[in-house]
């Protein structure tokens, strides 16, 4: 009952291993048994004007701590809350503080467009001007995100799991193809390919506008020409506008099963296209297998509805009201390598065997 009301209420608790560490993830009862620790003392809440207020309850002088912070529906007030309680205890006098973070918010956002910012560099910023010195992590959506920081960062793998997971809950899995929804996606379905000895498949291009879209003007070109503030004399050449075909799967999917793979499942319509496509080139049960699940919004909803006969998560983001609502979800406990990973650290061991058989692409 303690831990379903900190989830609710989102507020945080600390567990105590000569270190401390935050989190209101119900998975942290599994953390907690693993290193053989009991949680500590620690108010985290919300004043009436909805300022967070930290109040720690034990001493962490010359201590290591651990902050295990997951991603809740408000993700703003989370990363708030994880920002007070590291400054916290930076003015507690702690020894070192780690992060522990199995999903990095604001991810997506690690790339220029337009102008927009790069919102993951930023929120790196923070947590390190705010005394974090070491981050641990899972999956980032682009690798290159751990340049963004000036400590170290652990990018933890949950493939290993997924992994697992299709050899012992799908029986029939060598007659499986592993696909990738989008080229972007290639790698990480080439890495789980080679690794289960499977083929690999590739969804390209998308849905075709009607032909009544395209005649009625809206895709021409204007008639007169902007040349801004170019000089005359100047002839930028333009980039000819991207144009993608219609879909097509490449590899063969009849008669096989399909295994979605990706990092992050959370507006799922494009899984949702992808299995519809799968199912007309003859696939006869479709998987998808992500270790983010954010599932926002509908998406429970939309996936009890669809062509996808099972989605796979791991519990680095805490999902059990879409549980409620989709049966289809399917959960994979990673707690394991995250107190064990805490545990190296704290006595300062090597996190080489947490990355055993990691290339440089995956």
């Amino acid at each position: 009952c303690f831990c379903i009301h900190l989830a609710i209420h989102g507020t945080i608790s600390l567990v105590c291993l000569s270190c401390f560490i935050a989190s209101y993830c119900l998975e942290l009862l599994f953390l907690c048994r693993r290193l053989g620790v009991e949680l500590g003392k620690v108010q985290v809440y919300q004043e009436a004007n909805r300022e967070t207020r930290v109040q720690i309850e034990e001493s962490v002088r010359s201590k290591d701590v651990f902050i295990i912070q997951t991603v809740s529906k408000d993700v703003n007030t989370t990363i708030m809350e994880l920002l007070i309680m590291v400054y916290a205890c930076r003015t507690s006098c702690a020894r070192n503080i780690i992060g522990v973070i199995p999903y990095f918010p604001y991810s997506k956002q690690c790339k220029m467009r337009k102008r927009g910012s790069i919102v993951s560099k930023l929120l790196a910023s923070m947590m390190c001007k705010a005394g974090l010195t070491h981050l641990i992590t899972m999956d980032l959506h682009q690798k290159e995100i751990q340049g963004f920081f000036n400590i170290p960062v652990d990018n933890l793998r949950a493939s290993p799991f997924l992994l697992q997971y299709i050899q012992e809950e799908i029986p029939d899995y060598r007659n499986a193809v592993i696909v990738a929804k989008s080229p972007a996606s290639a790698k990480r379905a080439q890495s789980f390919a080679e690794r289960l000895r499977l083929g690999i498949a590739v969804i390209h291009g998308e849905a075709q506008d009607a032909e009544s879209d395209l005649v009625d003007g809206r895709h021409s070109p204007p008639t007169v020409k902007n040349s801004g503030a170019i000089h005359p004399s100047l002839e930028i050449p333009l980039l000819i506008p991207k144009e993608k075909p219609p879909i097509t799967v490449v590899g063969d999917v009849g008669g096989r099963i399909a295994i979605i793979v990706d990092d992050i499942i959370d507006d799922v319509d494009s899984f949702l296209a992808a299995a519809e496509t799968l199912k007309e080139r003859g696939a006869y049960k479709i998987f998808v297998m992500a270790t983010h699940g954010i599932l926002s919004s509908d998406a429970p909803q939309l996936i009890e509805e669809s062509a996808i006969d099972e989605v796979v998560v791991t519990n680095t983001i805490p999902h059990e009201i879409q549980k409620l609502q989709c049966p289809k979800i399917k959960t994979v406990d990673i707690s394991m390598i995250l107190s064990e990973a805490i545990r190296r650290i704290h006595n300062g061991e090597s996190m080489s065997y947490l990355f055993r058989n990691i290339g440089m692409d995956d």
